[in-house]
C-alpha cells in the first residue's frame, strides 16, 4: 500500500477512536515486514491509566496474530502538527519493533514527519538492559 493509501486510510481510521475524556482522536497503522497491516485507536478508560494509546493497539494486534518484525508505524492525531507517540508507546515499541520508522502526519496529512523510533528514545531501556539468566 503506498503512503497515500494509508494517509487516506488514516483519516477514516481515526473516526473510530474513543477519546471519551479527553477528545484527541489517534489512529496508527503497523506495517509488518511480512506487508501486513495491523490498525489502531486510541481507547480511552474512566480509569485514566487503563487507557490505551492507538500505536499499543497496532502493536498488540499485531503481536498477538504472530507478527514479530516491523517496518514502520504511521500515526495521525487530531493535532495541527505531526505527533510523535507518548512515552509508553516509544517503550512498547522499542521493545518489540525498536527498528522501526515513525511516520506522523498533522490532522488533515498535510504535514508530514518521519524519523527511526531510535531517534524518538535515544537512550532507551531495552531487553539487552536487563541482566542475563544465566
Amino acid at each position: 500500500m503506498d503512503e497515500k493509501a494509508i494517509l487516506q486510510r488514516l483519516l477514516k481510521l481515526k473516526q473510530q477512536a474513543l477519546p471519551l475524556y479527553s477528545q484527541f482522536h489517534v489512529a496508527a497503522i503497523l506495517e509488518s515486514e511480512s506487508g501486513a497491516y495491523f490498525t489502531g485507536v486510541n481507547i480511552e478508560s474512566s480509569s485514566y491509566s487503563l487507557t490505551l494509546c492507538a500505536e499499543r493497539v497496532a502493536l498488540f494486534k499485531a503481536l498477538s496474530e504472530g507478527e514479530r518484525r516491523f517496518k514502520r508505524i504511521y500515526i495521525i492525531s487530531d493535532a495541527e502538527e505531526p505527533v510523535s507517540p507518548c512515552g509508553a508507546c516509544r517503550q512498547v515499541l522499542m521493545d518489540f519493533a525498536s527498528e522501526i520508522e515513525v511516520i506522523m502526519f498533522s490532522r488533515d496529512g498535510h504535514q508530514r514527519r518521519a524519523m527511526p523510533l531510535k531517534g524518538l528514545l535515544p537512550v532507551a531501556f531495552t531487553p539487552d538492559s536487563l541482566p542475563s539468566r544465566s
